[in-house]
């Protein structure tokens, strides 16, 4: 098999690697999007939610607190999930009990968010870059073309199409890129609309927690 054979191969693999990271960063980029949809509430609904724990605490029935929060639709919910570890370690003192709940949720929240975006990531760099081996491996070939038909004395002014579409590549690289660095900004700031969601219920929670403990 000869060189031009060989980069022909590549580049035609070079297109099918920019399908699928298309496709795996858009994937990504989707499946962000619905585990902030199912974690975050909505203000209004969140303020229900706290209203109801309220009177859960008035009441000081914990243990039907803690069931309502792993019941459907709640147990989905981030702000649930963190009230119900909050109920359960609620024989903590208040700073660690804090504390523990910023663990748990960067450990059962975040992180599963933040694995995910790496890969988003990575697809974002990884575009571009095979784009640019794309475009390196047609000018290969397309300079191997014009030496040719240098040494055989032919015109090679008609090898301009040829060396534009291998710069197309890199131009794929970014269409791919660019959308998907929007989406992950979209997504960071979700993330973070759901991290001050829940850091505001919490503090609400806490000191409704503490108050119906002292009694």
């Amino acid at each position: 098999m000869n060189t031009a054979a060989i980069f022909g191969i590549i580049s035609n693999g070079i297109y099918i690697a920019l399908a699928a990271v298309a496709i795996h960063g858009v994937y990504m980029a989707i499946l962000c999007f619905r585990i902030v949809s199912q974690k975050r509430y909505s203000d209004a609904a969140a303020a229900d939610f706290l209203d109801t724990s309220r009177e859960y605490l008035e009441r000081r029935d914990f243990e039907g607190l803690i069931e309502l929060c792993d019941s459907p639709p709640y147990w989905k919910k981030a702000l649930p999930q963190m009230v119900s570890i909050a109920l359960l370690n609620r024989d903590r003192p208040m700073n660690k009990l804090r504390a523990l709940l910023a663990e748990r949720f960067d450990r059962d929240i975040l992180a599963e968010l933040e694995y995910k975006m790496s890969w988003l990531n990575t697809a974002v760099k990884s575009a571009p870059m095979l784009g640019l081996l794309g475009t390196v491996t047609g000018m290969i070939q397309a300079f191997g073309k014009i030496a040719d038909k240098q040494q055989s004395g032919g015109d090679p002014s008609g090898l301009a199409n040829e060396i534009s579409f291998a710069l197309f590549t890199t131009a794929v690289g970014l269409i791919i890129a660019i959308p998907l660095v929007m989406l992950g900004a979209a997504i960071h700031i979700r993330m973070s609309r759901l991290q001050s969601s829940v850091q505001s219920g919490l503090t609400e929670f806490l000191e409704d927690l503490d108050a119906a403990i002292d009694e």
